[in-house]
């Protein structure tokens, strides 16, 4: 058998690395979007589905919470608003407890007076919108509200542990601004992500919040890891809840469903006697 020309021998050794490596991203971006699809598809579909069936019509609640924190970062930055958002729509520690419950619901709207509103009115938008077309509005409300209610009310205890106890907070914690939609806004994201497997995107929220805490402690820290544990206690519930009637009702289905069978066997024995 007569050999390859040396030059052909020479272009075929030379592409052959190009080749593999040609096929080895083949494989890796292959492996991406299996790995895209497993984690966002389902949560992507459902999402898109709502969207082009209602439009902005599937957000109104979402809307209104973006809208909600621009009209609150407008008014605390005039004279007149600023005394109203103070009394409305502000909490710190240091109140007393039932005045902190009453504007808690308004406080998770009322962003940091210095920080880009932006931001915040962004992050509402996003992640709120996603999780009112996944998993309903009022979900997303109790979700978001019980997050942010978990963290006022830990930051309230830690206080009083002191900055001494491993869960405690400086006493000079009582006295600062706790307002904003961020503890909501990672508790509904972790719900969504459970609700959908969406575990890595999950569990990077989870230690991107504990590395932030870890790294430069702070109350707003702690009352995002407190809202996550929350959101993670309300959605595992919810999941055994609903596990619990899916059970109840398919036992009921079962007996529906041979209870006229049993009758008719009793007619026939009885006929048959």
């Amino acid at each position: 058998m007569t050999s390859l020309p040396r030059d052909i021998r020479s272009a075929t050794s030379a592409g052959a690395p190009a080749a593999a490596f040609r096929r080895a991203l083949r494989r890796a971006r292959s492996g991406l979007l299996a790995w895209a699809e497993a984690e966002w598809g389902p949560l992507f579909r459902t999402v898109r589905r709502q969207l082009a069936v209602h439009g902005p019509a599937a957000i109104p609640m979402t809307l209104v919470a973006t809208a909600a924190v621009l009209v609150f970062q407008l008014l605390q930055h005039t004279a007149a608003g600023a005394a109203a958002v103070e009394r409305i729509g502000v909490v710190q520690a240091s109140l007393p407890l039932g005045l902190e419950l009453l504007r808690t619901p308004l406080s998770l709207f009322v962003p940091a007076p210095d920080l880009p509103v932006w931001g915040a009115a962004a992050q509402v938008f996003l992640v709120f919108g996603i999780a009112e077309t996944a998993i309903g509005r009022w979900r997303t409300l109790s979700v978001a509200y019980l997050g942010s209610l978990a963290g006022t009310l830990y930051a309230r205890s830690a206080v009083r542990l002191g900055s001494g106890h491993l869960f405690g907070l400086p006493f000079d914690d009582a006295f600062l601004r706790d307002t904003g939609p961020s503890a909501a806004v990672v508790a509904v994201a972790v719900c969504v992500a459970w609700r959908y497997r969406a575990w890595v995107t999950g569990a990077a929220v989870v230690v991107g919040m504990a590395a932030e805490q870890a790294m430069l402690p702070n109350m707003a820290g702690a009352e995002h890891l407190t809202a996550i544990l929350c959101a993670l206690a309300v959605t595992g519930y919810s999941r055994l809840v609903e596990r619990r009637v899916g059970r109840t009702a398919d036992a009921l289905r079962s007996a529906w469903s041979v209870g006229p069978e049993a009758e008719k066997v009793r007619r026939i024995a009885r006929a048959a006697v």
